[in-house]
């Protein structure tokens, strides 16, 4: 298919790109984590543990303490709440899902978030966890960006796909994390092509790339379809809609509907791989924030923590 793109490598393994502020050189390599952060007020250093270890820099690090920071900075006004306020999703397994029952939030950008915490407070991995350095608010497509504009949150973590316009409003990380969009439909709908969508109703998530990218793939593949579409306020919602017949397709990241699979639902034509999602940590533009939180995801893609989390959590 013309519309295929070629699956993103870890940052740090020489792939630039080009939306990201953070991007590596041009000698192809990411920057050391001393030479991302000269520059700044005082020097920034994140430890180089290993997977068990985190990412974060640590108490008894060799590197030193966490990045010094103005009066009136995001920085010092999170060091003085003491807590990082993240936003996350709750209804995505393996990324953001709240357990009523447990009431603890759990998935890969959860664990991310305690990485950021632990070098913001410039403690380990695991004493961020135990202090619990991290509140938690769960965030819609529509209600991410406000929330960081108003400062009741200081990165979100929430599946968010970088895009040239986002970046134009907010800072992005370097991504950690590179999906595309799936089409989800029941096994008994008959459905074989994309095709057979046409005059179909197609589920999406309020706020959300979504559309736009269907329609684009329809255009680019000369798909001879035009599918209706209906956005809806959650993902729980999208799917029990599917499973009712009120929509013919489930639409979203292809690891956000894997959360929600079962014997009775198939992907339709999984083979064409279109509307590359590349997510990345949101901060406040211009955010002193911003290079600690990159650095933080450089220092986990390096180090394979991320990939273990892809692992750990079964993420496809």
């Amino acid at each position: 298919m013309r519309y295929k793109k070629e699956l993103m490598r870890a940052p740090g393994d020489g792939t630039r790109f080009a939306a990201s502020p953070f991007a590596p050189g041009a000698d192809g390599r990411c920057p050391s984590r001393r030479s991302v952060l000269r520059g700044l007020a005082a020097t920034a250093a994140l430890a180089g543990a290993g997977v068990l270890a985190g990412c974060g820099a640590g108490a008894g690090s060799e590197t030193g303490s966490a990045p010094a920071s103005a009066p009136g900075s995001k920085l010092a006004a999170i060091k003085a709440r003491g807590k990082l306020n993240a936003g996350v999703k709750k209804d995505v397994p393996g990324y953001g899902y709240y357990d009523p029952a447990a009431r603890t939030y759990a998935g890969m950008e959860i664990d991310l978030c305690y990485q950021i915490a632990a070098a913001v407070f410039d403690v380990t991995y695991d004493e961020a966890r135990e202090r619990e350095l991290v509140s938690f608010t769960d965030v819609t497509p529509k209600t991410r960006g406000p929330l960081i504009d108003n400062d009741q949150l200081d990165v979100v973590c929430a599946t968010y796909t970088i895009t040239p316009e986002r970046i134009e409003s907010w800072d992005f990380s370097t991504p950690y994390r590179t999906d595309y969009v799936g089409l989800m439909v029941k096994k008994r709908s008959g459905f074989t092509r994309i095709a057979d969508l046409d005059g179909r109703i197609i589920g999406v998530s309020q706020g959300a790339t979504t559309q736009g990218l269907i329609e684009q793939m329809l255009k680019d593949e000369g798909i001879d379809a035009r599918p209706e579409f209906l956005a809806f306020s959650g993902y729980p919602i999208i799917k029990s809609s599917l499973d009712a017949g009120n929509i013919d397709c489930f639409a979203m990241d292809r690891s956000t509907l894997a959360g929600y699979t079962n014997e009775t639902v198939e992907l339709l034509e999984p083979e064409v791989k279109f509307g590359e999602q590349n997510y990345g940590v949101a901060t406040k533009k211009g955010s002193d924030l911003s290079t600690v939180v990159d650095e933080c995801v450089r220092a986990c893609a390096a180090s394979g923590w991320l990939d273990a989390e892809i692992e750990k959590w079964g993420l496809v």
